[in-house]
């Protein structure tokens, strides 16, 4: 299956999990959608990921999803910069995500890193999601 956006694919896959409170979820492997599930990781929106080979097939992250009293950790995940519609941002113009709970994903030439960590690198680079 052809897919445009692969990062915006495995954003729904979470999305869609999520409102099904599954436990884990599958979604194509790549070195983008690698990076950004390390910094989902890393800020503790996820439990973890590990990539999975099936026999004759291509490689897949399977993701562990992680919940509190019940309810989805992440309660809103959202594409920001899409291949039709590229968003930049310098590291002064970095948005802040609801006041500071949430946290913008952002792909700067040190590599992928949430916006905190792209404000103590004094990097800015493309947004490419938002995570609350």
């Amino acid at each position: 299956m052809l897919v445009n956006d692969p990062l915006g694919d495995m954003l729904t896959r979470i999305r869609n999990a999520q409102m099904r409170h599954k436990s884990k979820v599958a979604t194509p492997a790549s070195k983008l959608r690698g990076w950004v599930l390390d910094v989902l990781k890393d800020e503790g929106y996820i439990r973890g990921y590990a990539e999975v080979e099936h026999m004759g097939s291509r490689p897949e992250f399977e993701i562990e999803l992680k919940y509190f009293d019940g309810e989805p950790v992440i309660s809103d995940i959202r594409r920001i910069s899409t291949p039709g519609r590229r968003i930049y941002s310098s590291v002064k113009d970095l948005p802040q995500v609801r006041n500071g709970l949430g946290i913008s994903i952002v792909s700067t030439p040190k590599g992928v890193m949430s916006d905190t960590s792209a404000r103590a690198e004094n990097v800015g680079g493309e947004i490419l999601c938002q995570v609350y």
